[in-house]
């Protein structure tokens, strides 16, 4: 199949000279509110090579953006090194131009305006800064659009100027960030072939890409290197060698293998097909609640029920147009709850999630409701609830930061309070942030 497992982490790897950048024991920590540091990369270990694009593929929070802001220089690691050219990296690398999702234009610009305040930071003389961003835009397709302001361009367009201000700085590693998220899938399409084309030009820069991204059929596109991450926190669980030759085909055998194999990478991991003892379970102290909302869960129930009760969790990504990372979060929300089952890569309907499927909506409220306080926050909140009356959100949150020190408690608070909500748990005064029986 032209694919490759790589061993995990590269840790027994030496640093190698001729590779552009590395990063070697890379863990990174950010404070909590209680002083404690909560770990969002342990133990990183990666090599950017010349000539090569890799992709950081994982689910969400697993530290793809953070990883990418190191080897950029833009944050310090909390311990490890990185190596630009074999050397600790001091400060910005001085080899990366960097591509963002959310476009970073500046909206009183012009496109022009654009990419050539970008080379006046970076230090390009004046004679050099009108032809570079001339020459930029023309190569990304915007010759005839350099004094539009980004209000008139549409959301591929806009894309455009970001990788015009990045190729305007001839840098040896481009970075991207997503860089397609916010685009159409067929705006997306083209500019992936655009940026593979410009980079397959080896006389000149980029020499590499690191790209980030949660789109399983984009790194299958364009990687040679596929490093999978874990999450809580962000680890390399396998690297995948992609040898497949290019052109590439989206629709072709050999890429779709690969995008099976990735899926089944990635879901043995987070949805591991393990059943879980009660014995066990009930040791378990808090469970991370994923973000995300009640109704996306509802969603997949009634979807399954319409297929009969089950469905392969790559095909029910696809039929609702929802981002892979994503599906697997509203998946792990319902099994949390019992509200469906998954063996393999198959998303089952369980006793409990058909009885929701055909209830009433009073009946479903009952059933959401009992399916929470099997969850042990939602139990102890609401025993204190009714003990006390009310708790203030103050209290939960501290409950949160010390019984679940790596996860992101605001995140936790927001998605705890939904569900509460939603099966008519508890009530939430936002305004004095206190928590009180439903009435």
């Amino acid at each position: 199949m032209n694919t490759t497992i790589g061993s995990l982490n590269e840790q027994n790897q030496p640093i190698d000279e001729n590779c552009l950048c590395a990063a070697r024991g890379v863990s990174h920590e950010f404070p909590l509110p209680n002083g404690k540091p909560r770990t969002v990369l342990e133990n990183i270990n990666l090599s950017i090579r010349p000539n090569e694009v890799v992709a950081l593929l994982g689910p969400s929070g697993c530290g793809k953006s953070t990883i990418l802001r190191i080897l950029a220089g833009l944050i310090r690691p909390t311990r490890g090194e990185v190596t630009y050219h074999g050397k600790p990296l001091a400060g910005l690398n001085p080899g990366v131009a960097m591509v963002f999702q959310s476009f970073a234009l500046f909206p009183w610009m012009t496109v022009t305006g654009n990419v050539r305040i970008v080379l006046e930071a970076g230090g390009v003389s004046n004679d050099e800064v009108g032809a570079r961003a001339a020459q930029a835009i023309k190569l990304v397709g915007l010759a005839g659009f350099e004094e539009a302001y980004p209000r008139e361009l549409s959301g591929g367009m806009k894309q455009r100027v970001g990788m015009a201000r990045a190729f305007s700085m001839n840098p040896e590693m481009l970075f991207m960030d997503e860089p397609f998220s916010q685009v159409d899938a067929l705006t997306a399409e083209g500019l992936r072939s655009e940026v593979l084309d410009l980079w397959a030009v080896k006389e000149k820069n980029p020499s590499s890409i690191l790209l980030v991204s949660h789109d399983i059929k984009e790194v299958a596109y364009m990687a040679d290197r596929i490093v999978v991450l874990g999450a809580n926190p962000g680890t390399v669980r396998t690297i995948v060698e992609n040898r497949l030759p290019r052109p590439r085909d989206y629709r072709s055998s050999a890429v779709l293998r690969l995008v099976d194999q990735l899926h089944d990478i990635i879901t043995g991991h987070e949805l591991p097909d393990v059943p879980e003892a009660p014995v066990e379970r009930a040791r378990v102290e808090f469970e991370p609640i994923p973000a995300v909302p009640p109704t996306e869960v509802v969603g997949l129930l009634e979807f399954l029920d319409a297929r009969g009760g089950k469905e392969d969790l790559f095909r029910i990504a696809a039929d609702t147009n929802r981002e892979f990372g994503h599906m697997i979060a509203v998946t792990k929300a319902a099994e949390m709850l019992d509200l469906v089952d998954t063996p393999k890569r198959l998303v089952v309907l369980t006793d409990v999630g058909s009885s929701y499927v055909s209830a009433t909506p009073d009946e479903r409220k009952g059933i959401w409701r009992k399916q929470l306080l099997t969850l042990l926050l939602f139990k102890e909140v609401s025993d204190l609830v009714r003990r006390l009356g009310e708790v203030e959100r103050a209290l939960v949150l501290e409950m949160i930061v010390l019984r679940m020190p790596n996860e992101n408690y605001e995140q936790i608070f927001e998605a705890f309070i939904g569900w509460a909500r939603f099966g008519d748990l508890f009530a939430y005064d936002e305004g004095t942030g206190f928590i009180t029986a439903q009435s």
